[in-house]
């Protein structure tokens, strides 16, 4: 099953209703446009959906030719756009000024839809798909409030698949590995509070700058010594605040920003414990009082061995197996579609789109002001979820 005629055929149209969304771009929870657009389709197409799941978010659910198998999966795709002024140059750039779809969730969306208008009009399975329009991917954990408002009660599924467009793989080339493929992201905020005073007398205050220099230095150690050295993780001061730009005054207060990230949810769990030890003891020892708090944010993402096997079996159906990686390296980045892993079975994959002119704004990185979409993995995109659903529930076993 290389890319199925329909999808090639379709590839126009379903172009189109993308450049409309980036023309249209919103960010989390208010995708309204994205929205609308998608119920219009599924109407037209004759399709079931329910809407306002988690804000805009829609569930569309289709039947194949059998439902006798018992099986149901979920294919998902993003909606949500980012707060970048646009820089693509594309004739359907972004008519919202600071607002862009730099993450391609605008091309998600189309390739879903185009599955969705396949899926419908053919039904070669036995079974069930639900197919998940899912709002605010970009830091509002809308796969967690989908979730919440009962994704998987209304609608059993028992695995959940889905893909990014990845600029730095080439057009018709396809990744993915079994287990941790993105790792979690979770922000934390330290406040530190010491005693000012004046510089020339810094034996009468508690200086929370030098509080904080050794708090981020001893934080260095956590990755290095209670990590184990195979397991990936990453913890990072970004932001340093103290003062109020006087070059004679000490501050009474110090704040620290940053993020921690792994792979392994039993590692994650260690570093938010280890990270407050060490902040609260190393402020102790020096007579300051640190108050940390850790911002609990996206799940690793983890793919399952068997869901794994199958989304490489499709994906090599649609581009050839020589064209599909499942050994590439894990991205310290982080999903949402860690959400979905973290309670059903599921698979990830990125999806090349990368093009041979190297001032394309198909090689920008994701959210980068100059990227835009390739339109031309379309087809590829659509072919692989009809070919995840119908490789699953097969009409005869």
């Amino acid at each position: 099953m290389p890319v199925l005629n329909s999808a090639a055929a379709m590839k126009d149209e379903i172009a189109t209703l993308r450049r409309e969304m980036h023309q249209h771009p919103q960010t989390s929870y208010e995708e309204t446009f994205a929205s609308d657009l998608v119920a219009a389709q599924l109407t037209k197409w004759g399709i079931k959906f329910e809407r306002g799941i988690a804000v805009t978010g829609i569930v569309a659910t289709i039947e194949g030719q059998k439902t006798d198998s018992g099986k149901a999966v979920g294919l998902r795709a993003d909606m949500d756009a980012l707060d970048i002024p646009e820089k693509s140059g594309a004739e359907w750039s972004s008519k919202f000024p600071g607002k862009m779809h730099a993450c391609g969730h605008d091309g998600h969306t189309s390739m879903l839809l185009g599955a969705a208008k396949y899926l419908s009009e053919n039904r070669n399975f036995n079974g069930k798909v639900h197919l998940i329009f899912q709002p605010a991917e970009e830091g509002g954990g809308g796969a967690y409030k989908m979730i919440e408002e009962g994704l998987f009660k209304k609608f059993p599924m028992d695995a959940v698949y889905g893909l990014h467009n990845w600029p730095s793989m080439k057009m018709g080339q396809i990744g993915t590995r079994k287990g941790p493929l993105m790792a979690s992201s979770d922000s934390l905020t330290i406040t530190i509070t010491g005693r000012g005073g004046h510089a020339a007398a810094p034996h009468r205050t508690i200086d929370p700058i030098v509080v904080g220099a050794h708090i981020v230095t001893a934080l260095q150690s956590v990755v290095s010594r209670n990590a184990d050295p195979v397991d990936q993780a990453v913890v990072t001061i970004a932001n340093f605040n103290a003062g109020g730009g006087a070059f004679n005054v000490i501050p009474d207060t110090a704040v620290l920003d940053g993020t921690i990230r792994a792979f392994n949810r039993d590692t994650r769990k260690m570093l938010h414990e280890r990270v407050t030890s060490i902040v609260e003891n190393t402020a102790l020892a020096l007579g300051a009082t640190a108050e940390i708090t850790i911002f609990d944010g996206y799940d690793p993402t983890i793919n399952s061995d068997a869901e794994t096997e199958i989304a490489a079996r499709a994906a090599a159906s649609v581009v050839g197996e020589a064209n599909v990686n499942t050994d590439i390296p894990p991205v310290m980045g982080a999903e949402d579609f860690g959400a979905y892993t973290a309670e059903k079975r599921g698979a990830f994959i990125f999806l090349g789109q990368g093009v041979d002119a190297k001032d394309s704004p198909h090689n920008h990185g994701l959210h980068s002001p100059f990227y835009d979409f390739n339109d031309d993995i379309i087809p590829v995109g659509v072919s692989y979820f009809a070919a995840l659903v119908e490789q699953i529930m097969p009409l005869s076993d």
